[in-house]
């Protein structure tokens, strides 16, 4: 099968909510989304960009993503979080994942960073195993933790 990888482009963005929301759904938490095409554009293609996106096109059709946002390490200095990548149900098992994968990685190569980062759901089977052939490690023993934005409110309200 023929793809394309490339940099994500503002008018992308539709497209690119389409496969968080389909993502959210897989995940099991449809309505977690709040996020807009406005925000996505305004917050990954301004002056200080708040994330990196690469897309895989099947016959001019975005099909997967991979987005993420540049941290810092206390103990390796830069890194990068690969926030999502998600790979349209249809087209799996098609190699765009490992592609979508091998442009972070060389995305971070490229910056220099010391580690790149994600996150995988325990449940996950399929992303956990496709992780670990890929090199990577699984941190069992560490627990993410979240506040979220009524929890920031009410931690603010109590300062």
């Amino acid at each position: 099968m023929s793809f394309t990888i490339r940099k994500a482009k503002k008018e992308d963005m539709p497209q690119v909510l389409s496969l968080i929301n389909q993502l959210a759904y897989f995940e099991k938490e449809p309505e977690a989304v709040i996020i807009t095409v406005e925000d996505l554009q305004q917050d990954g293609f301004g002056e200080h960009p708040a994330f990196f996106c690469f897309v895989a096109e099947i016959n001019s059709k975005i099909e997967g993503i991979a987005l993420g946002y540049n941290r810092y390490s206390t103990w390796k200095g830069k890194t990068i979080h690969l926030e999502d990548l998600i790979v349209n149900e249809t087209a799996r098992g098609t190699g765009l994942g490992s592609a979508l994968l091998d442009e972070v990685v060389k995305y971070g190569h490229q910056l220099g960073v010391k580690r790149i980062n994600w996150e995988v759901l325990d449940w996950n089977e399929p992303a956990i195993k496709f992780y670990k052939q890929k090199g990577a490690t699984i941190k069992e023993a560490w627990r993410v933790v979240h506040m979220d934005e009524q929890s920031i409110k009410n931690y603010i309200s109590k300062l």
